[in-house]
């Protein structure tokens, strides 16, 4: 690793200032709802993915990926990409609603996928109260066209600026829908496996409704109200503009009981430590 490498983006970077929040992983959760619109992304996903026996490994492992490219080494950043590259180059998919084969490492679903993960990020990060700039939304856009070149796409095919990202929905709204692969997957997401240590010996007495269940339940519904009105209303749920209130008030108590909860940890563990190893590379800890 060269020393002094801050990788893709840097200390100076929109990446780094808005990845710093915790409640960017309501962003991440935001996102497979939306994903999970496109027919073909989610019927790749079900045909190729453990997702239903090994959930929240297969989210660890996202998590780490977005971690890398985030706030790795160059080098880290490229291996890691590499080797997704190479898994997704293996696999394919048939479209249930046309019969159709398609490779999962098409650009129209690779682009899908970066799109609405990084808005995802983005728009939660809005609506539970960080504040950027109108330039500052569009330069993290750009920024993330580094990741999107990762991945295999070329950057100056995918949406750069707020405005191009509206472009990009409207333009593709008519091939999104709810199949049954959607529905199956935004349940999962919904009512998923609990693991035991989650709830220790109340979950072993079978009593899956306890805290931890209702924690989550108000995380994924936190997660569906922040969808854009029409995302909403392909799932059959209402797009009123209540929703988004309440949605909006819910992720700004959620990041603020988080920001108190880190207040009290031990400074070790208020930073992850792929942001503690980058800061350390940049001079800055």
């Amino acid at each position: 690793m060269m020393a002094g490498d801050v990788g893709l983006f840097g200390p100076d970077s929109i990446t780094w200032k808005l990845h710093r929040e915790p409640i960017l992983m309501l962003g991440g959760l935001r996102s497979l709802y939306l994903q999970a619109l496109h027919p073909r992304t989610v019927a790749g996903v079900s045909q190729n993915s453990a997702y239903r026996s090994d959930m929240w490994g297969r989210l660890a492992r996202t998590s780490d990926y977005v971690a890398t490219v985030i706030y790795g080494s160059t080098a880290e950043a490229e291996q890691a990409s590499a080797r997704l590259r190479r898994l997704h180059a293996r696999l394919s998919g048939v479209d249930p609603r046309t019969g159709e084969t398609f490779r999962v490492d098409d650009p129209d679903l690779l682009r899908w996928v970066h799109v609405a993960e990084v808005e995802s990020f983005l728009t939660t990060a809005l609506r539970a109260g960080v504040h950027l700039t109108p330039d500052e939304i569009d330069a993290y856009y750009t920024e993330q066209l580094r990741a999107a070149a990762l991945v295999g796409l070329d950057p100056a095919t995918v949406p750069a600026t707020a405005a191009e990202v509206a472009d990009y929905y409207a333009a593709l709204h008519p091939e999104l829908g709810l199949t049954r692969d959607g529905a199956e997957a935004a349940l999962f997401l919904t009512v998923p496996p609990i693991p035991e240590s989650w709830g220790g010996r109340a979950l072993r007495l079978g009593l899956t409704l306890g805290p931890p269940r209702w924690a989550y339940l108000g995380l994924a519904s936190t997660a569906i109200g922040l969808l854009p009105p029409w995302a909403r209303k392909l799932y059959g749920a209402p797009g009123w503009p209540t929703t988004d209130l309440a949605a909006g008030l819910s992720a700004r108590g959620l990041r603020t009981l988080l920001a108190a909860i880190l207040a009290v940890l031990p400074s070790e563990y208020r930073v992850s430590p792929a942001r503690q190893a980058a800061m350390t590379r940049a001079g800055l800890a």
